[in-house]
């Protein structure tokens, strides 16, 4: 059985003053180091901090199934919010992370003075197109309306999304930071712009929407089966990521979970498991 550390929302205050905000410690501060690196100690737990579903749930599968023949030592911290699991990581209160994608750790950095880099991307879980009124992509016309969310980031992952099957098209380099006002041929349609966890409800309203995996699942759909069109895996830059402080990258633990988080058994256990609603980012891994 894991034992799992899970901070509540409520706690989280309490521990981000344990943890440090920010990156203030010095040389001489022994939490101001992970303690990593190619040199680490691997008899010691590799500590990764993780979101509780699916994240916790697919190293749980790992701890149990995997890692001890291969000689790793994990233990996971489930945390419930998107700040704790980053600045406990830069204080070295745990020696890793699987929550996020690049795009917002590349934010958080930005914004925290924080030093942490991607070992390797894990799953994705894909926003979808989906419709109570049409049965495919052809049966999308002129003077139809889609919803979409309105928050910068998966709006911009929705216009995407509705640019590579050809209902819109874009402007040049825009990639996912997309507004509506890049679009450059609506092809006649329109568009509603609503929060995220919103747009399901709006199914009977709209001919179709742009929804995220999460809510969707919540709302009873199957992506695989239900949507009309489905976020790739390959190549998405919002795909989830292990993270580690700089410096890191090549502690023999962290490379060991890599490697097994990259294994067909973690593949296929995601694809068993959660259906096309978190799809493996990954190829699959080589036959020794």
């Amino acid at each position: 059985m894991r034992k799992n550390i899970k901070l509540t929302a409520a706690a989280a205050a309490t521990a981000a003053l344990a943890f440090g905000l920010t990156a203030c410690g010095t040389d001489s501060d022994p939490a101001s180091k992970s303690g990593g690196g190619a040199d680490a100690d691997t008899s010691k737990a590799l500590v990764v901090a993780a979101s509780p579903t699916p994240h916790a749930d697919i190293l749980g599968f790992v701890k149990k199934n995997l890692a001890a023949d291969a000689g790793l030592k994990l233990e996971v911290k489930e945390f419930t919010d998107y700040v704790l699991p980053n600045t406990a990581t830069e204080t070295g209160q745990v020696d890793a992370n699987f929550f996020q994608h690049q795009p917002y750790l590349d934010d958080f950095n930005k914004k925290n003075n924080t030093h942490l880099v991607s070992v390797g991307t894990v799953h994705l879980e894909p926003l979808g197109l989906y419709s109570k009124k049409v049965k495919g992509l052809g049966d999308i016309k002129s003077g139809q309306t889609i919803a979409v969310p309105n928050d910068t980031t998966n709006e911009g992952r929705a216009l995407q999304l509705l640019a590579e099957n050809g209902l819109i098209t874009l402007k040049a380099g825009v990639g996912t930071s997309a507004k509506l006002s890049d679009i450059t041929d609506k092809k006649g349609l329109e568009f509603k712009e609503l929060e995220a966890a919103t747009v399901p409800r709006a199914l009977n309203d709209v001919d179709a929407a742009v929804i995220n995996g999460n809510y969707a699942i919540e709302a009873g759909l199957k992506p695989a089966k239900n949507s009309l069109a489905l976020e790739k895996a390959a190549g998405n830059p919002y795909a989830n990521i292990v993270a580690v402080k700089k410096g890191d990258e090549k502690d023999p633990r962290v490379e060991k979970l890599v490697k097994l988080l990259h294994s067909d058994e973690v593949k296929k256990f995601i694809e068993d498991t959660y259906q096309g609603s978190v799809v493996p980012a990954f190829g699959t891994a080589a036959k020794s």
